[in-house]
Parts: C-alpha cells; sequence; structure tokens
C-alpha cells in the first residue's frame, strides 16, 4: 500500500519549516509520499521550493499551488489536499496539519495498522487535561477509498470548526471502525489561539471545542454532491495548471436484470470502486425498505456503486436522495435480453429454486412486471416502459446518463469517459463479478 500525507498551508511557513524536514527524515521508504498544498500562502511557502529541491526531484515530495485569492476554507482545502494526494497514487490519505510532527516510522505504524485490518479509519484522540497539544485534533489517517465514500470533509464548515469531528462520525456511521493514532506520534507545536484563528477572526472557538450535540451533524454519511476539493492548481511550480473536477457522489445502474449488470459491476470493481450487486435477497430488501422508508439507504451507502434489482425501479428517489451520483443505463436488443430472462425464470437458473422460499425475490418481481411468472409480452412491454422512463427523466442531463448498449460493443470507452477515469489494459469484462479483497485506488483524472 501507499500512504500520502496530506498538509495545507495558508500562513503557517514557520510552522512548516519546522516540521516538514523532520517528518520527510521521519518517514522513508518507497510507498511513502508527501503532498503539500500551498493555498494562496502570502510568501508562497517561502524557501521551501529551494531547501527540499531534492525531496521534490525525488518524487518524495509534491507541492502544488491553488492560486484564487480567497480566504482559507478549511475543509475545501482539506478536501483538495487529499484530492492530489489521491492523484498521487495514495491507497491511505492522512491528514497531517503544518504544525504536526509525526515522529519516527509514523508512516510504517499506520500501513502496519492499514495491513492488519480492512475496515478500519485511524484518529487521534484529544485528551483534555494533559500534556498533549491541541494541534493534534485533526489527524486522520483513512483508505483512500472511504474517503471518497464518505464525500470527504463537508465543505460547509468553512473556519476552523468541528469539520473533523463530523467526517470521523460519518465514517463510523458507513460502517468503518475508528481506531485510536499512538499517543506516541501525537506531536505538535504548541500555540496560541491568536495564530490557530488568525485566518478567520470571525469563527466561534467553542463551535470546536464543544462536544456538545448540535454542534454536528448526528445523521448525515455523504456529503458535498461530489463536489470535493474543486478547483485549479498547479503541481510542482509548474507552468501548466491542471483541474480538479466533480466526482461521483454514487454510481447506480439502472439497467434492468439481464442487460450485462453482472458485468457492469465487475467493471467498476476492477476500476477500484466499492461496487454491490444483490448480495441476497435480505440486502436486497433491506435497500428497498430503506429507500421507501426514510428515503435513505444506509445499506447502498457502503458502497460507491450499486446494480441490478431493486436499484432500477428506485432510480427517482436515489437521485433525490444522493444529488452528484451518476446512473448507467445498460441495454441489450429485446430479443436477446427477453431470451435472458426466460432463461433465468427457467430451471437453467441454478438459484431458481431459491425464490419460492424467499417471498422478496418474488416480490420485487412482481413490482416491476405486475407478476411473479414469466410472461413474454408483459415482460417486453415493461421492459420498453422502464427504458423509455429513464431516459425521460434524464433528458436535460445529459452528464448524469449513460446509456450502455451491450450488444453494440460499449465497454470501457464509454463508461471510463464518463467517470473521468483511466481506461485499464484488460478487456471489459463478461465474466461473473470479481470480489478482491482489498479494494484497489480509483484513479481518479482531474
Amino acid at each position: 500500500m501507499k500512504i500520502c500525507f496530506v498538509t495545507t498551508c495558508k500562513n503557517r511557513v514557520p510552522h512548516l519549516a519546522l516540521t516538514l524536514s523532520q517528518n520527510l527524515y521521519d518517514n522513508l521508504g518507497p510507498d511513502i509520499k508527501f503532498v503539500v498544498l500551498d493555498y494562496n500562502d502570502q510568501n508562497g511557502l517561502g524557501d521551501l521550493r529551494s531547501n527540499h529541491a531534492q525531496d521534490i526531484a525525488s518524487g518524495r515530495l509534491v507541492v502544488y499551488q491553488y492560486r484564487k485569492n480567497v480566504p482559507f476554507r478549511m475543509a475545501h482545502a482539506k478536501n483538495m489536499a487529499h484530492r492530489l494526494g489521491a492523484k498521487e497514487g495514495a491507497d491511505i490519505l492522512v491528514n497531517l496539519d503544518a504544525d504536526n510532527f509525526t515522529g519516527p516510522g509514523f508512516a510504517q505504524y499506520l500501513l502496519n495498522e492499514f495491513q492488519a485490518k480492512a475496515n478500519i479509519f485511524m484518529w487521534a484522540l484529544m485528551v483534555k487535561g494533559t500534556d498533549m497539544p491541541r494541534g493534534i485534533s485533526g489527524r486522520i489517517a483513512v483508505r483512500t477509498g472511504d474517503f471518497f465514500l464518505a464525500g470527504g470533509y463537508d465543505e460547509k464548515y468553512e473556519t476552523h470548526s468541528p469539520d473533523d469531528k463530523d467526517f470521523n462520525a460519518r465514517l463510523r456511521r458507513l460502517g468503518i471502525e475508528g481506531r485510536e493514532i499512538d499517543r506516541r506520534f501525537l506531536l505538535a507545536i504548541n500555540h496560541n489561539d491568536k495564530m490557530r484563528y488568525r485566518e478567520y477572526p470571525e469563527a466561534d472557538p467553542s463551535l470546536y471545542d464543544d462536544d456538545s450535540p448540535g454542534r454536528i451533524d448526528q445523521h448525515s454519511t455523504v456529503v458535498n454532491a461530489g463536489k470535493i476539493g474543486c478547483g485549479t492548481v498547479w503541481r510542482n511550480f509548474q507552468a501548466d495548471p491542471m483541474t480538479i473536477w466533480p466526482v461521483p457522489s454514487r454510481i447506480f445502474g439502472v439497467g434492468l436484470h439481464k442487460t450485462a449488470t453482472t458485468s457492469l459491476h465487475t467493471a467498476l470493481q476492477i476500476l477500484g470502486y466499492k461496487s454491490g450487486h444483490w448480495h441476497t435477497a435480505h440486502w436486497a430488501k433491506a435497500i428497498w425498505h430503506e429507500m421507501n422508508s426514510t428515503g435513505r439507504s444506509p445499506t447502498i451507502e457502503k458502497c460507491h456503486a450499486v446494480c441490478d434489482l431493486p436499484i432500477p425501479l428506485l432510480f427517482r428517489k436515489l437521485d433525490a436522495a444522493y444529488p452528484g451520483s451518476k446512473f448507467i443505463l445498460t441495454v441489450r436488443d429485446e430479443w436477446s435480453w427477453l431470451t435472458g430472462v426466460r432463461k433465468h425464470w427457467s430451471t437453467l437458473n441454478k438459484f431458481r429454486g431459491q425464490w419460492d422460499g424467499d417471498c422478496f425475490t418474488h416480490r420485487i418481481h412482481k413490482v416491476l412486471y405486475g407478476q411473479s411468472t414469466f410472461d413474454p409480452t408483459v415482460f417486453l412491454e415493461r421492459y420498453r416502459a422502464h427504458n423509455a422512463e429513464v431516459r425521460e427523466y434524464f433528458r436535460d442531463r445529459p452528464r448524469d446518463l449513460l446509456v450502455m448498449d451491450m450488444d453494440d460493443g460499449c465497454g470501457w470507452t464509454e463508461l471510463c469517459a464518463f467517470l473521468n477515469v483511466a481506461v485499464p489494459a484488460q478487456p471489459y469484462p463478461t465474466i461473473s463479478p470479481c470480489t478482491p479483497d482489498n479494494q484497489s485506488t480509483v484513479n481518479y483524472l482531474i
């Protein structure tokens, strides 16, 4: 796994001058990288470029500049730095404030922790009344995929605020276990609140220090509607800028069953997305119940992409619940599709016998077709109607819907262009779903 420490800096050069060299020295290794985001610092990070020329040349340190003349927006700056860390190939992203020291071997410690258990993130617990420096509270290490799963830091937090506590709470709601970072690594420069609040004197310090209910949202999980740290940046003082674009909040396959939804699910896994596809009838029933009773689905939120029933029947509600999402309508020639569905209902389907013992499978078929038994006329009429409904709904939003005609050779070219990711070297899948033990990092093009 590759780990990337991401640091934002706006008028904190005196701190960065003390911490960066030590942190680079304390964390050596080919899979360890540091990204520093100059968030329009008045001094342009001072002498950092010359003092760390060797680190920049080796690739251990990458410096990005955000030159827009705006006040320091804490969550936006963090999200931008994390997006850039993901662009540099990180599997694990670590928020490291400019006044923080990592301590020797912190990167290897994190790699060991993440390799030992899959579904975790690491965070710093600030114990009041001790000698721990206040500045360590924002230290959070998270897998890149989980960062995008939650939508990053909520950009409604523009000043010094509980953005880290909110992010921590949302990761937990997504079912990701929080583990405390060993205190020996929680080191920082002690300084007063005058510097802490200098960039936003209007901020209320109590909003950050008060843990009482109501200070942070107690219910949300996915935020920012895909607009995570967007903007234009420059890499390593180069002349040509690059733009960080929005990413899909969620990806929904809304093609009916037997339209190569398994292949789409597999393709999304190959691209690195955590994808779901009818795990069990109980799993599908949970999604159906959650969406129809509360308008959102904790089951869906644990995945970045979901296809197959009941997703196609919920596309309107999913669009309302998860703004910024992308929708993919897979289609096939009508008679090819009907032949596939006929086989699906026959004894050629090894799972067909399970339907009679599971009332939800019959129930969802009745919702879709009005009946649970196969009827070519009824099924074909519903297939046509569903595809027409989806196209009509997204008629004025072509960027949000991709129609993939699977009989016309659609594959990586169309899918990757739609999602703005790199095309893999392997062929587009036409096989059963893969289930990798660890999701790879999505190569977001920015």
